[in-house]
């Protein structure tokens, strides 16, 4: 079976590649974005061929985007793979030290967590994030992407292995599953004796096949129903700039707000202003029985449409009596991704910072920040919405874990 192969011989080569010296990791990095980049117009023919099938299938418009690669984005697939070589080595760093009264000599050192699996689904620039950020933190990496982006993944993938080569360094330490099927995934979810994490990163369907069907530990990224609060308080202006960027900047991806809630004093100045601003963006509002009463024409909200990521120019709107109401709101219906207040009350602000559940929480600004790039990580593998072992965008300290190292001088426990 191809994944079992390519996990043997990924993890063949493993040893080697951890030993690696950061420049020479850095070396490869940078290579393969020059060569990304002198093969652009390979990738974007292998993309065209992706999404030519997928809207033959009628893949929606949200989701075509993410498939979609262009010049720009190539090149910003090379630059993040730059960026990362530039970012410290976290392998080998002291996370802390100290000298036992019998006088042991104790470290806490980072090491890289292995061999990961990466799956997910769509979006091919992932390929090159995740490869990148893995490798640079010492591990091997699996890449099984969605069967929607496979040419695209398969030529972004020989493009990363041939610089591998060229830098005199075996290919096997980065794999792609090209067998898209769902035997291959179950396979790869049991594969406990080759594979030492899995990451998914995609919908509520494939976040949930994993959960449910992995015996190799899995750090989840989950989906994002997220939401901005609209206190009473809230500057105008700067709520019309800050919705109508969150949900339309890039509507198809985990950080865009998918449910407004507005508190009620505020709601009959801003909705108005809200609905004509989003209108022109192509968003079609869907609301609580209070916010149709102040604009007539949306569509009644439904129970279901509070818990759903719609990925798409949609958005939920529901007018809540007080902060306490939103923050309830938030914490049962949010998925612990990234929650937004805005507001000019202090008071107001701290509260929903130290109360509202998730791995990302903001005071008047957008959601589209949780993004590793804009955190300072440099590419991210991923949004983790769990709290263990790590949470919010994932970069690549997230992708090591530690080692106690411990020197003695014959010492022997009484």
């Amino acid at each position: 079976m191809e994944v079992i192969r390519k996990a043997q011989l990924a993890k063949e080569v493993l040893s080697q590649w951890q030993n690696l010296e950061s420049s020479r990791k850095n070396q490869v990095l940078n290579r393969m974005a020059d060569l990304l980049l002198a093969n652009t117009d390979d990738i974007l023919q292998a993309n065209a061929q992706d999404v030519l099938a997928a809207k033959d299938r009628g893949i929606s418009t949200a989701l075509l985007d993410r498939l979609t690669l262009t010049a720009t984005r190539v090149q910003d697939m090379a630059a993040g793979l730059k960026d990362v070589a530039l970012l410290p080595d976290p392998v080998g760093q002291v996370i802390s030290g100290t000298v036992r009264p019998n006088g042991l000599r104790i470290e806490n050192i980072r090491v890289p967590l292995g061999l990961v699996a990466m799956i997910y689904e769509a979006r091919p620039n992932v390929t090159a994030d995740a490869a990148g950020l893995c490798l640079k933190a010492g591990n091997g990496v699996i890449l099984r992407g969605g069967s929607e982006a496979i040419n695209s993944n398969k030529q972004i993938v020989s493009l990363l292995r041939q610089a591998l080569e060229e830098e005199s360094l075996s290919p096997e330490i980065l794999q792609i599953i090209e067998d898209t099927s769902r035997e291959q995934v179950q396979k790869l979810l049991r594969l406990n004796e080759y594979i030492d994490v899995i990451i998914p990163r995609g919908g509520a369907g494939l976040i949930k096949t994993v959960i449910e069907n992995a015996t190799v530990p899995v750090i989840q990224t989950g989906e994002g129903v997220c939401h901005i609060f609209i206190d009473e308080s809230a500057n105008h202006q700067m709520t019309l700039d800050i919705v109508d960027n969150a949900k339309t900047q890039r509507p198809g991806v985990c950080n865009a707000v998918e449910t407004l809630l507005v508190h009620q004093k505020i709601a009959p100045e801003i909705l108005p202003l809200l609905k004509e601003r989003l209108q022109t963006k192509g968003v079609k509002l869907i609301g609580c029985e209070q916010t149709k009463g102040i604009v007539p024409d949306v569509e009644l909200a439904s129970e279901q449409d509070w818990s759903t990521e719609y990925l798409d120019l949609i958005l939920a709107v529901k007018v809540v009596n007080s902060l306490d109401e939103a923050i309830k709101h938030i914490n049962y219906y949010g998925t612990q991704h990234s929650e937004a207040i805005l507001t000019e009350s202090y008071t107001n602000a701290q509260r929903f910072l130290k109360e509202v559940d998730a791995a990302a929480v903001y005071v008047n600004a957008s959601t589209r920040f949780t993004d590793g790039s804009q955190f300072g990580l440099g590419a991210e593998i991923g949004i983790s919405t769990q709290k263990l072992h790590a949470r919010g965008p994932m970069g690549l300290v997230e992708l090591t874990t530690n080692k106690f190292i411990v020197y003695g001088n014959g010492h022997s426990r009484g």
